[in-house]
């Protein structure tokens, strides 16, 4: 029988903490941009969720890899590339971008950073947007230069983050509002950090730019980390689900469209703004998605993450697929992230999915984020869906 287990490769990349996290009791890994992603270490994925919603971990996102465009035309690019209207961006700022190609889908949804007003990073989900980009500017004839920056991500997230960021880096970590970075002291060079992550708790995400410093800055946040019961995770897909954090490859794909996910405030179709793929979208809108992401509550037995997508049933009719799907704990409930058509979307609210043990339960489609709030919005229905899947509280 075939191993399950991840064969590694030269042409997977490590980061510049992978030693670091070896030796942490990582008990798997996956790829993303060609880079290794931890995804579990010695706890369950229950253990890590509660743990990061009282203390504080340290997460190697160093697979979270920069596009730099930087040049005369840079600006003038990046607004080639997404639907949203960056022209009121400052520097410092953080902006969640999606990108777009010419059939109006999504390829992939950045952080937008801005150094200068003619420099800028693409924090990047997992697709090649390098060459994307580089194939543009060359074909467009741009003045500008693009390329991938040695700087490799770490993220510190949980309640405690702040606390300990502030031990190493000053009080000027408490100045930060969220999705504006600033540059720290660390070992004599200057690092941009940024208060933002991959998590619905307080966090921070260091764009350390020297992969040499790697291991030292690792050693260093777990050093100062130990008074507050710091130890390593990775993005955890029960928080994920109930901040209603999308991934990219998982919840959408480049068959999907903004307006699909969501993001119709992120796309100015009504402005003299020119990007790829408007038309497309423009289109789109006057005759409307034909799906849509929602969140989901089912029942039946507690759900492990799978990766294979679960169908959605309404009157025996299938109607979509749960993308990302988990227990949760906090809810007692299997909560999920869902893609269904969106005629007829508020006949929808009780639905039937087929688990991934094959067994039919009952569902019902919610609001995004999933949390008991969103589902309590649903008890004014007549169906009280909710309550039957078996949300507690």
């Amino acid at each position: 029988m075939m191993s399950a287990s991840l064969q590694m490769s030269r042409r997977i990349r490590r980061t510049p903490y992978t030693a670091c996290v070896e030796k942490s009791g990582i008990t798997g890994f996956t790829v993303v941009n060609h880079t290794l992603l931890p995804k579990a270490f010695q706890h369950s994925v229950i253990e890590d969720y509660y743990h990061l919603k009282e203390y504080v971990q340290i997460w190697d996102v160093g697979c979270q890899r920069q596009v730099e465009i930087k040049g005369q035309d840079a600006e003038f690019l990046i607004q080639k590339i997404t639907p949203r209207d960056i022209s009121k961006t400052k520097i410092g700022q953080c902006l969640y971008i999606p990108l777009i190609n010419g059939e109006g889908k999504i390829i992939n949804d950045p952080i937008l950073l801005k150094l200068e007003n003619d420099h800028f990073w693409l924090s990047i989900a997992d697709s090649d947007i390098l060459l994307w980009v580089k194939g543009l500017s060359t074909g467009m004839g741009l003045n500008v230069k693009v390329e991938e920056p040695d700087v490799s991500p770490l993220a510190i997230q949980g309640p405690y983050s702040e606390d300990l960021m502030v031990e190493i880096f000053g009080n000027n970590i408490k100045k930060l509002k969220f999705f504006n970075f600033n540059y720290f002291d660390f070992n004599n060079t200057k690092q941009l950090i940024a208060k933002s992550g991959y998590s619905s708790q307080l966090g921070f995400e260091i764009y350390l730019n020297n992969s040499k410093l790697g291991e030292k800055l690792w050693d260093t946040i777990c050093s100062f980390g130990k008074k507050y019961n710091l130890r390593p995770g990775a993005p955890n897909l029960i928080d994920r689900i109930e901040a209603g954090l999308l991934s990219f490859g998982n919840d959408m794909t480049s068959e999907n469209s903004p307006l699909e996910c969501g993001f119709e405030k992120y796309c100015a179709l009504s402005s003299d703004i020119d990007f790829i793929g408007k038309a497309k979208l423009k289109s789109e809108k006057n005759i409307g998605p034909k799906l849509k992401l929602c969140g989901i509550a089912f029942g039946g037995e507690a759900q492990s993450a799978g990766t294979i997508r679960s169908p959605i049933y309404f009157n025996n009719l299938k109607i979509g697929e749960i993308t990302s799907g988990i227990y949760n704990p906090s809810l007692k409930v299997n909560t999920g992230i869902a893609l269904v058509m969106t005629e007829n979307l508020d006949k929808f609210s009780t639905v039937k999915v087929k688990a991934l043990n094959s067994k039919i339960t009952e569902g019902v489609i919610c609001s995004l984020p999933v949390s008991y709030t969103h589902l309590r919005a649903h008890e004014t229905r007549e169906d009280r869906g909710w309550r039957r899947v078996g949300v507690k509280k």
